[in-house]
């Protein structure tokens, strides 16, 4: 497979950052009232995503390593600075909508985590296609969670009536609780079936970089898997644990 195209499946599939590794769960669970909701917050995260892993991947040879961290904070908020005006310039009702959550894409875990383990180590072209993948596969879950959310919890998706007019909502899953009920459902899922995610110690441990078991992760064997100088040395440690 081609190595784009392996970044793309990479976070669309293979590490989607909600349904795999279990990230920026505070956007995911505050603003998926709604499918329209989910694409607004998924395509401004991806926006800053792209952008921040394409400036830092460009200047990862100029920037010190004890002062990496102040430089990704710069980019990553001087992106969503920008995201949040033309949000309120042009699009004021989901702004409206997102409220505190758009500025709060600054400290989301998804852009720092792929600054951090990839784009300050991988070339542009890579960082660029790596921050598509990964933006994608966050805008997919989100409009997911949110059209389920919205079916149930108002019979409609994207505002378009779907279900009956004698149809009674269930008004929990578009209140804050129904988030957790429709994420703790999706879990339990992959659970059954053992499929990848974060909270499932009993997927293949090839199907994350990490393992995939956050019970017995620490943050050494996590940051060597993303590190291609000691990856290998790594992966024989743990083989030596298990």
């Amino acid at each position: 497979m081609n190595k784009y195209v392996e970044r793309l499946v990479n976070g669309i599939f293979k590490e989607n950052p909600t349904f795999v590794l279990m990230l920026g769960m505070c956007p995911t669970l505050a603003v998926t009232k709604s499918a329209i909701n989910g694409i607004g917050m998924g395509l401004s995260t991806t926006v800053v995503l792209i952008v921040s892993n394409v400036v830092i991947s460009a200047l990862r040879k100029f920037i010190p390593e004890k002062v990496r961290i102040p430089y990704f904070i710069v980019v990553v908020a001087s992106m969503v600075t920008v995201v949040e005006l033309v949000l309120k310039a042009y699009f004021p009702d989901i702004n409206e909508a997102l409220g505190i959550y758009i500025p709060l894409i600054v400290v989301n875990c998804i852009i720092f985590g792929r600054v951090e383990a990839y784009a300050a180590k991988n070339s542009v072209g890579l960082s660029f296609f790596d921050g598509v993948g990964m933006g994608l596969g966050f805008t997919i879950a989100l409009v997911l969670i949110g059209a389920f959310r919205e079916l149930l919890g108002a019979g409609t998706i994207f505002n378009f009536r779907v279900m009956p007019e004698s149809y009674e909502p269930i008004s929990i899953f578009v209140q804050p609780p129904g988030a957790f009920l429709v994420l703790a459902m999706l879990t339990a899922l992959q659970n059954k079936f053992k499929l990848p995610s974060a909270t499932n110690g009993t997927a293949k441990k090839s199907a994350l970089a990490c393992g995939g078991d956050c019970a017995h992760c620490n943050a050494e064997k996590f940051a060597s898997f993303h590190n291609s100088e000691a990856g290998s040395s790594a992966k024989k440690e743990i083989r030596k644990e298990d």
